[in-house]
C-alpha cells in the first residue's frame, strides 16, 4: 500500500457522529465500560478548534474511514515540555495487517512534534504483543522502573480513593 494511500485528517464538530461509533468499537475491543452519552461528552472537548486538551484525527485509508487516533495534551517537567498521550488509536479489524498502524504512528508523531509536543506516551495492554511491538518499532520503549497508576476523580468517588488518616 503506497503510503499516500493512507492519511489523517482533523476531526472537528461536525465529525461526531463519525467519531463516536469508531471509540465505540475501540472500547468494545478494550473492554471499555462507557455509555454513549459518556463517550460524547468525554470526544466533544478534543474536537473543538483549536482545543488544549488534545485532538482527534481520523485514519482515512482510500478515501474510507477506517480508524482514528487521539492525543491528549499534558506538561513533562522531566520532558522538558509539552508531552502528550496517545489515548486512543484505533484501527477497523478489516484494514489491520496491512502496515497501517506504523503508517498512522508516523503521522501521528508528525503531528505531534508540528504541535510542539516533546513527548509522546501510551498504553498497551499486557496482553497484545503485537501492538506492544508496533509501538516499539515506532520508538516507544516501557518504562519498567514505572507502573501507570491512576485514580479517577468524580464527585462522591473522591472522598472514597483517600486514605484513612
Amino acid at each position: 500500500m503506497p503510503e499516500t494511500d493512507t492519511v489523517l485528517e482533523l476531526a472537528g464538530e461536525s465529525h461526531l457522529d463519525v467519531v463516536l461509533p469508531l471509540v465505540r468499537a475501540y472500547h468494545r475491543f478494550e473492554k471499555v465500560v462507557m455509555s454513549d452519552a459518556e463517550r460524547a461528552v468525554a470526544v466533544v472537548p478534543l474536537l473543538q478548534a483549536d482545543s488544549p486538551l488534545g485532538r482527534i484525527w481520523l485514519v482515512r485509508r482510500r478515501g474510507e474511514v477506517v480508524g482514528y487516533g487521539a492525543l491528549c495534551f499534558g506538561y513533562s517537567i522531566e520532558f522538558r515540555g509539552r508531552d502528550a498521550f496517545v489515548d486512543e488509536l484505533y484501527i477497523a479489524e478489516h484494514a489491520r495487517g496491512r502496515g497501517l498502524g506504523s503508517r498512522v504512528l508516523d503521522l501521528l508523531k508528525s503531528e505531534a512534534a508540528r504541535l510542539g509536543i516533546v513527548a509522546l506516551h501510551l498504553e498497551v495492554a499486557r496482553g497484545n504483543p503485537r501492538a506492544r511491538q508496533l509501538y516499539e518499532k515506532w520508538g516507544f520503549r516501557a518504562r519498567e522502573r514505572y507502573v501507570l497508576m491512576s485514580c479517577q476523580l468524580s464527585g462522591a468517588g473522591v472522598a472514597a480513593n483517600r486514605p484513612a488518616v
